[in-house]
């Protein structure tokens, strides 16, 4: 039986047990680069079998909010560099998530105010960012209009992703999760409702749809090795105006298959089916997902699968314990519980964290919350 509190061997690289701290942005960076707050909160989330970073984007136009690190300049890498040593230090392991947003932008978050860049031209109808507002102050605003992407760019974005990888692992990373997830640029190009492209790059047909995806994967893999790379991926999700598609599960399998192949380090996976647990629609969607997840699991192999979304210690013991997972991701729980590895470990209680200051603010809500004492 899976024990969620042994070891477990990923790649070759040695995790103290089989919980792993979920990407969670946090808007803390106010210059875009990593800091020693930075550092300070993770290092004390270091307990976790494996954590991986907040979304750093790979370029200026890769960027959809205001105060996130960076993973593109001299100054983000030492940045990073500083959080790596001192996860490192207490013994913990850490992957960045590297990101660009595609259309989830603002042009006040971009070079010259530009419009942000897409597989596609087509509003993210409201979906909002957290931007600059007209009259120069910071908040949330509706998304820009995006350009898309000429054949030709697409290839200096694939390339942005490689040196990012680069660049992490310069900075001390154990590897990189590509962030594939959420509505962001890799599902802007999979997703035949949103992509309405006519070149190699179009969704129309399943070779071309995932041809993005790969090419950045196969990109990253020559520059660091497939073994150091991870991928996170949302089926079914619907942020950011994502509708559903018919060729959901063909896209999805196919992806997972050729990740497999590829030999990468884990798949993630984010269950966004909580956020419709009001009507039957959430239902539908955790049973789509689950036999997905059954599919992807079969088709991954030897590939480590990660899943993530309204984790708790009983799903996650079941869903290791049944083989569906290798590895359960808390997200939202890291946030009030820097201990939380020791917490679940002894059946101590939680502390609920403050949502008002999960994106804004400086230490309190965030390097301010203690481990647990029974006094």
């Amino acid at each position: 039986m899976a024990d969620l509190f042994e070891t477990f061997d990923l790649k070759g690289l040695s995790l103290n047990n089989r919980i792993v701290m979920a990407p969670l942005t946090r808007s803390r960076a106010r210059t875009e680069v990593a800091n020693e707050q930075l550092a300070l909160y993770y290092t004390q989330r270091a307990t976790a079998g494996l954590i991986i970073s907040e979304g750093t984007p790979v370029s200026r136009a890769g960027h959809g909010y205001l105060y996130n690190p960076g993973i593109y300049t001299p100054e983000q890498i030492d940045g990073w560099k500083l959080v790596t040593d001192s996860v490192h230090s207490v013994g913990g392991k850490m992957f960045a998530q590297i990101w660009h947003v595609g259309r989830i932008s603002h042009t006040s978050l971009q070079v010259d105010n530009q419009p942000p860049v897409s597989s596609t031209g087509k509003v993210a109808k409201g979906a909002t960012v957290y931007a600059y507002t007209e009259s120069g102050e910071t908040g949330f605003v509706e998304t820009s209009a995006p350009r898309a992407l000429e054949t030709h760019e697409v290839a200096q974005i694939v390339e942005q992703f490689a040196q990012a990888a680069e660049n992490a692992m310069a900075a001390g990373f154990d590897g990189v999760e590509i962030h594939g997830a959420n509505g962001y640029l890799f599902e802007q190009f999979m997703n035949p409702l949103v992509n309405d492209r006519t070149d190699r790059y179009s969704a129309q047909h399943l070779d071309d749809r995932l041809r993005f995806a790969f090419e950045v994967v196969d990109a990253v893999s020559a520059r660091i090795g497939a073994d150091k790379v991870g991928y996170r991926i949302s089926p079914y999700g619907q942020l950011y105006d994502m509708p559903v598609y018919p060729q959901i599960d063909e896209t999805y399998t196919a992806l997972c298959a050729g990740l497999s192949q590829r030999g990468l380090a884990y798949v993630h996976v984010m269950d966004q089916s909580h956020f419709f647990l009001n009507g039957g629609e959430g239902a539908e969607q955790a049973q789509s997902l689950r036999n997905l997840l059954k599919r992807c699991k079969e088709a991954l192999g030897h590939t480590v699968l990660i899943l993530a979304g309204d984790m708790t210690l009983e799903r996650a013991q079941a869903l290791t314990t049944s083989g569906l997972i290798d590895l359960a991701a808390f997200g939202q729980p890291y946030i009030g519980n820097p201990d939380l590895v020791a917490r679940l470990q002894h059946g101590w209680p939680l502390t609920v964290p403050d949502r008002e200051t999960f994106y804004v603010g400086t230490a309190k809500g965030y390097i301010d919350y203690a481990p647990y004492s029974a006094n």
